[in-house]
């Protein structure tokens, strides 16, 4: 369902969009790719690029995460296309930084850890956030198709991650009634 058309006359300023791959390689481990552009609806003066015309990305950044089955780190490439300063590109080899860590909870605070703001990229740190779930979304159907059925007494995964899987919910009830914990 779309959100609800918008009550009060307005004017769009700005467009930012993510996009997002999840790969398996050859060599048994995974690449996860995301990429971010803005733009804005009117042209302005930028003192690094001159004139940025509407449509023209302000931004345009791009990351390969190659992790393993255990989602750790193997490997990064950040890039910098376009953005608003000449030096922005020059943090991109900081995120290598993050090689050798694990996608797991904490994964974002980790993350600003290991590149701290004035080493890293607002834009691609958020990025390197929002790709952990991509991660997840790549590795698990392959992952529990290799682990096979979950043991008997086994506490689902899932369980407790969102508000579909809640244990007091009706998809819990349904689909492991043994941990369900609804009246």
């Amino acid at each position: 369902m779309p959100l609800p058309p918008a009550t009060v006359e307005r004017t769009k300023l700005h467009n930012r969009t993510y996009d997002f791959q999840g790969y398996q390689r050859a060599d048994g481990l995974w690449d996860i790719e995301g990429r971010i552009v803005d733009t804005k609806t009117y042209a302005f003066e930028n003192d690094y690029r001159g004139e940025i015309k509407p449509g023209e990305a302000l931004h345009d950044m791009s990351i390969r995460l190659t992790i393993d089955d255990d989602f750790v780190v193997h490997d990064i490439e950040a890039v910098t296309d376009d953005s608003p300063f000449a030096i922005c590109p020059a943090v991109t080899p900081n995120f290598k930084a993050i090689i050798g860590c694990q996608i797991k909870p904490g994964w974002r605070q980790l993350v600003r850890k290991q590149i701290a703001a004035a080493d890293g990229c607002t834009h691609l740190v958020e990025m390197l956030g929002a790709m952990a779930t991509v991660a997840f979304q790549t590795l698990y159907p392959v992952r529990a198709k290799k682990a096979g059925a979950r043991k008997p007494g086994q506490r689902p995964t899932l369980l407790d991650t969102c508000h579909a899987f809640r244990s007091d919910g009706p998809i819990v009830k349904k689909s492991w009634p043994d941990f369900y914990t609804g009246e």
